[in-house]
């Protein structure tokens, strides 16, 4: 099923992600089959500073975030999440991702997911086309007890992005600790185009890389993380800065 950045998006990518582009629900929650191979699932976190590509999105301060996703023993989902964020009022203080897909097993060791997200800002106040949309593909590898994932998400020009194109590469690596409830992760990603599109739009920087080291302890439906963030590229005070990041989040 799914893989994201976008998600638990930023949900439990306090530990891999915060900076992944492409949806990451479905590893880390539990759905409740329904009718007819049709699963529900949700989720909810706290987080201490919203990052998206490294680049932070809620000013360094705590962000809300939750969403919900349905999906279908075929490998097709939709699903929606949001988020608080601090975009003044260009951007308002909301965030919310609509996105489907389709993921699957190629082996037992090997998973594709292939997808589209539309990024909405419900609450700007200027009137501005600030939403777009961006395709997104990743493959898993299950190594045992350590995962990998590399993806892309590419978003084509639109007057959200100051009219230019946006790619994003990334490669998230876990490790479960056997015999404990903790995991260690690494993520690298690298950006031609708009570092966190579209908050860094017309900056003189058209590249960036962003990483993460982190490490999360699951128990039941609840998971606690905590991330070194990084990014290097454009710069502005409070939004690129490194920082430790803390995430509390619950999946059902």
């Amino acid at each position: 099923m799914l893989t994201s950045f976008r998600g638990l998006m930023a949900v439990s990518l306090a530990t891999a992600g915060l900076i992944s582009a492409t949806p990451v629900l479905a590893q880390d929650e539990a759905p409740e089959e329904g009718i007819e191979g049709v699963s529900v699932s949700a989720n909810v976190a706290l987080t201490t500073d919203y990052r998206f590509r490294g680049v932070s999105l809620s000013g360094g301060d705590p962000a809300l975030q939750g969403g919900f996703d349905v999906s279908h023993d075929s490998g097709f989902y939709v699903g929606t999440w949001a988020s608080s964020i601090k975009g003044g009022p260009a951007y308002g203080d909301l965030e919310v991702d609509l996105y489907g897909g389709w993921g699957g097993q190629l082996t037992d060791a090997v998973s594709v997911d292939v997808g589209i997200l539309y990024y909405l800002y419900p609450t700007e106040d200027l009137g501005l086309d600030t939403d777009y949309w961006e395709p997104y593909a990743s493959v898993g590898f299950n190594l045992g007890p350590a995962e990998a994932t590399v993806g892309a998400a590419y978003a084509w020009k639109q007057d959200s992005l100051g009219g230019e194109d946006n790619l994003y590469l990334y490669t998230d690596l876990g490790f479960s600790l056997p015999s404990t409830p903790v995991t260690l992760t690494g993520h690298l990603g690298y950006t031609d185009g708009v570092l966190a599109p579209p908050l860094l739009a017309g900056t003189a920087d058209d590249t960036g890389l962003d990483w993460s080291i982190g490490a999360s302890v699951s128990h039941g439906n609840f998971e606690a993380g905590v991330a070194y963030v990084g990014v290097e590229g454009p710069s502005i005070d409070g939004f690129t800065d490194d920082a430790i990041v803390a995430t509390l989040s619950a999946s059902f």
